[in-house]
């Protein structure tokens, strides 16, 4: 049974996100111990709220270092919602700009449509060798609830490392609603929160560990 750890900097369904990773049959424990964070066999990061108050807790937690620790062993990471927005460079909101973890280059930015939040269900699509949605049928739908997103991907693309498997969906317009890059990982939409389709994708991301 994988061990992971759902990281606790004060942002998250952590107890959502605890239950649908045991139910998909990990070992959870949800806890700001850096160290455990470190050593277990996968890392959840959450989020919830703005993307500065998120970056604020995520830094006062030493988040970003923990972050950076287990993508330099190759140790999996998966970000949630805007857990996956503050792995990109910067969030910018309201006016305001904030630095993100900087893992992915690009801007997290209000999405252009008549209406936000974009909340409800959605369907994605997944690049055909993409790990996460493997088994998943077309036109699986997953829970979403957001009015910013990266609607660019900018990481070039290496001779020496696989591309990164981009997943993507539409509210108004096309934004990365999923990111598959080494052994990090992130979902826009809410996977605990998705019923089946989100507890199928979280069992695939176990079996990577």
């Amino acid at each position: 049974m994988a061990r992971v750890v759902v990281l606790d900097y004060g942002s998250g369904n952590l107890r959502s996100a605890e239950r649908a990773l045991e139910h998909a049959g990990a070992d959870v424990r949800v806890t700001s111990d850096a160290q455990a964070a470190v050593e277990a066999d996968g890392l959840v990061v959450p989020g919830v709220g703005a993307f500065a108050a998120c970056m604020e807790g995520l830094l006062a937690a030493g988040g970003d270092e923990i972050i950076d620790r287990r993508l330099a062993g190759g140790r999996p990471v998966l970000g949630i919602c805007v857990g996956m927005q503050v792995l990109f460079d910067r969030g910018v909101e309201h006016g305001v700009q904030a630095d993100g973890c900087g893992q992915w280059p690009g801007d997290v930015e209000r999405l252009k449509a008549d209406v936000l939040p974009h909340m409800g269900w959605n369907e994605v699509s997944p690049p055909a060798d993409s790990v996460l949605f493997a088994g998943m049928e077309p036109g699986t739908r997953f829970y979403f609830v957001h009015s910013f997103a990266a609607r660019r991907w900018e990481l070039p693309e290496s001779e020496t490392v696989a591309p990164a498997k981009v997943t993507w969906s539409e509210h108004g317009e096309p934004f990365v609603a999923a990111v598959e890059n080494g052994p990090l990982s992130a979902t826009q939409f809410h996977p605990e929160k998705s019923g089946e389709a989100g507890s199928r994708l979280l069992r695939n991301w176990l079996g990577t560990l």
